[in-house]
């Protein structure tokens, strides 16, 4: 068995070798075939994965290939190192800030296909997984960009590029990055403008998300009527929405009594989230009860506040 083990290693390791030449060829046919081979290579198996990134020179060369004025070329890169980043030992070694530059570039460049724009995109998410390569991000400028791709975007891309964003936004300095870029309005502005149940429910996540931190909450409080915004989240939009809409008024509520005071002031308020208590998953259930009980306590002490004022 050893043998057959070490026999298909030799082969593999054999096929990198000879890939990584091919791709270095002045000829696109060549390079695409060999960047074919390499993908479907690091499709299969996490071990030929590590074979190809101890490969020396071998992420460099591909990371190259990624601005390449092929389409076809940028693409199929694109997707190697991706195949590379599912392996976790890899995703520290694969976020070299050449590389990311790369990704940034594939990001704002409208010249360069869609296809490997969300491909950069899904792999900046991979690459952000890893806590250590958050702050690389940050650094390149990434979060901005993303913001500002995701104002410029027509749906089509919005959820890659939201799913990056949501993943470096875990970092305390991403978020400070991205509320200064403007991410607040963008977003509210892509759940009030969309159709499409994923990315308004993604885009609450990552609101809900920057609410954690005093930069996010604080962007969120200063937006117009923001009680309401969420109100109409709760009333007509995708369970997973209502979940993100339920949290940022949560995190509201325990902020500021200027936002449950807005609330009690919506007459429907309390009605919708009744019938959230009772139609709503149960994670939506919870949080709307939770609500209700913040307000009923705030209503409370108003009430109380009054009767001693009139003793």
């Amino acid at each position: 068995m050893s043998s057959v083990i070490s026999s298909s290693s030799s082969r593999v390791f054999d096929a990198i070798n000879e890939c990584l030449f091919m791709v270095q060829s002045d000829s696109t046919e060549v390079q695409e075939k060999a960047l074919q081979m390499l993908a479907s290579i690091t499709k299969v198996s996490s071990q030929n994965r590590t074979s190809l990134a101890q490969t020396e020179g071998a992420i460099p060369t591909i990371a190259t290939l990624t601005n390449s004025s092929s389409p076809i070329i940028q693409t199929l890169s694109l997707l190697t190192l991706f195949n590379l980043s599912l392996n976790p030992d890899l995703k520290q070694s694969l976020a070299d800030m050449e590389t990311i530059y790369y990704l940034n570039s594939l990001i704002t460049n409208s010249s360069f296909s869609l296809d490997s724009s969300k491909l950069a995109s899904s792999l900046i998410c991979s690459l952000a997984m890893h806590d250590k390569n958050k702050a690389k991000f940050g650094v390149a400028g990434t979060v901005q960009l993303l913001v500002k791709a995701v104002e410029g975007s027509h749906g089509s891309d919005a959820h890659h590029l939201l799913s990056s964003l949501a993943e470096l936004v875990h970092f305390h300095g991403n978020c400070t990055l991205a509320v200064r870029a403007g991410v607040v309005a963008v977003l509210l502005k892509v759940v009030k403008g969309t159709d499409n149940e994923d990315l308004a429910g993604t885009s609450l996540a990552v609101l809900s998300l920057l609410a954690r931190f005093d930069e996010g909450l604080n962007g969120l409080k200063k937006t117009d009527e923001i009680v309401r915004v969420m109100l109409n989240v709760l009333k007509g939009r995708s369970l997973l929405s209502k979940e993100g809409a339920a949290d940022i008024l949560i995190r509201l509520f325990d902020d500021s009594e200027d936002c449950v005071t807005e609330a009690l002031m919506l007459p429907e308020f309390s009605t919708v989230l009744a019938d959230l208590c009772v139609r709503g998953s149960v994670r939506v259930r919870d949080k709307a009860d939770l609500l209700m009980k913040k307000m009923a306590q705030v209503s409370l002490d108003s009430d109380m506040e009054v009767c001693s004022l009139h003793a």
